[in-house]
């Protein structure tokens, strides 16, 4: 048996304003009072403002988490002057690109784009592109009339699309039904199914550029994203972790998908280690692509601030987990911790079962890990919605712990957050923001010497489905490699 590393982790933004009025909050609104169309198209961000953001820098992996400490909030008053839109496994995807990735994603001829704007706009930059290929640019299509694209609308179901231009929308396509009497193929879930898809590849293709994975070699992929792709009979069937795999030439690997809500990347990574232990796969890849249902979830709170929509943005994650390559951070799969049926749901219970218990295992106080990642919920968008700041809350849960096991001293509680944790930064979308995005940075951050080890904590919350009262947790430790000594027995 071989230790399981973390062998790379690329984190992707696709910055889609146009597509805000079709996130469920947006969209519920704006069916109460139509003028509410008009208050978001107010509030959308440039693609320069998006990428100039301080927080999407520190997602894909350009600024370190630090950098946000030397910035007052909010955040969107600091405009990076030398914001780069790609990253070294990592980008932010401007919104004309990404209608692009769509057509690619959809094999069902599901999306119409306007022919002048496939030709003068999408093609042209998409062949720019350092992860388009040939084959990708053909796919595309040429194109339909604009003509053809306002009669479908007047006379089907289809969805609009659009794309903000000098403050005003254009419109340049639509989505259709995946079939006329199953809602569960609407073009509004068509739209967000193919969104997570899209986004997904992007994820995924510069996961293995980024870090020379070949991609004959993965052996499996484990979608963890939010989204059940199904049909009537099949609500949630899924396999989109296949589906994206089928995009970035995996030919050698099968796939399947983890839903547990914002908990299921944690879990992704604990069955991805357990693969790559067993011998059955010895690359394994986890994708989680965005959630379009999320965007302009809290846009309320922006506006009543003065601020721009910051939920403008789907984010998106690829995270590669194999054998021991003697350098790669190792992932402990003797301290996972998981929140058992019989734990309770109470805050105390769960972080009792996700930090306290796997490090007892492991013989080690909670001060002897050098950073935990928790909800890296970014505190622009939870704030001014009146949620306050999610990761300041956990950290201080988990410094009390500290103090009550006498770690540390009661008055030190406050800043265990500035020694061991972090200020969010994420997008506000489940299975993004829980713990996950910190992964590149912990895996640079130990094989450069700045830190020894990283404990990921991600909870989810399943009683949102209405059929369990319960939540979920989920916890792993990734650790320095020290080439060849595999500390947990393997």
């Amino acid at each position: 048996m071989t230790t399981p590393v973390v062998k790379g982790a690329s984190f992707v933004i696709t910055h889609t304003p146009s597509l805000v009025r079709y996130g469920s909050k947006p969209t519920r609104e704006i069916n109460k009072n139509k003028e509410n169309i008009e208050h978001i198209q107010k509030g959308l961000r440039s693609f320069h403002d998006a990428v100039a953001y301080l927080p999407n820098q520190v997602f894909i992996g350009n600024e370190r988490p630090d950098s946000l400490k030397t910035y007052e909030r909010p955040w969107t008053n600091t405009h990076l002057s030398n914001a780069n839109r790609f990253s070294q496994s990592g980008e932010i995807t401007p919104e004309v690109e990404f209608y692009g990735w769509l057509k690619i994603a959809d094999e069902f001829q599901l999306i119409s784009l306007d022919e002048n704007f496939l030709t003068n706009d999408v093609k042209p930059m998409l062949a720019q592109h350092p992860l388009i290929k040939e084959s990708d640019l053909a796919s595309l299509g040429d194109g339909v009339a604009h003509s053809q694209i306002k009669e479908k609308l007047e006379n089907s179901s289809a969805l609009p699309l659009y794309v903000q231009e000098d403050g005003t929308e254009k419109l340049i396509g639509l989505v259709e039904d995946g079939h006329d009497e199953d809602h569960v193929l609407s073009a509004h879930t068509m739209l967000e199914n193919l969104s997570n898809k899209a986004s997904g590849i992007i994820a995924m293709r510069h996961a293995l550029q980024s870090f020379k994975v070949c991609p004959e070699d993965v052996g499996y992929v484990l979608g963890c994203d939010e989204e059940a792709v199904g049909d009537r009979y099949q609500r949630g069937g899924g396999n989109m972790a296949k589906a994206i795999a089928s995009h970035t030439d995996c030919t050698n690997a099968s796939g399947s998908d983890i839903k547990s809500f914002c908990c299921a990347p944690a879990h992704a990574v604990a069955i991805a280690s357990s693969f790559v232990k067993s011998g059955f796969s010895k690359e394994v890849l986890i994708v989680g692509g965005g959630s379009l249902a999320k965007l302009g979830m809290k846009f309320a709170g922006n506006l009543a601030k003065d601020m721009p929509i910051i939920e403008d943005q789907m984010g998106a994650i690829a995270i590669l987990v194999g054998q021991d390559d003697g350098e790669s951070p190792k992932i402990r799969t003797d301290a996972f911790g998981k929140h058992d049926i019989s734990a309770g749901s109470s805050t105390q219970a769960i972080y009792q079962a996700l930090v306290s218990q796997p490090l007892q295992q492991l013989n080690k106080k909670i001060t002897d890990i050098d950073k935990y990642a928790v909800e890296m919920h970014n505190p622009d968008v939870t704030e001014p919605n009146g949620n306050g700041n999610v990761p300041k809350g956990n950290y201080r849960i988990i410094g009390a712990m500290a103090a009550l096991k006498g770690e540390i001293d009661k008055k030190d509680v406050p800043f265990f957050e500035d020694k061991y944790g972090m200020l969010g930064f994420s997008p506000t979308q489940g299975h993004i923001a829980s713990a996950i995005p910190f992964l590149g940075h912990a895996r640079d951050m130990i094989m450069n010497g700045e830190i020894n080890n990283a404990m990921f904590i991600g909870k989810g919350s399943l009683f949102l489905g209405k059929m369990t009262t319960l939540s979920d947790g989920m916890s792993f430790l990734i650790e320095k490699n020290e080439g060849g000594h595999d500390d947990d027995g393997s």
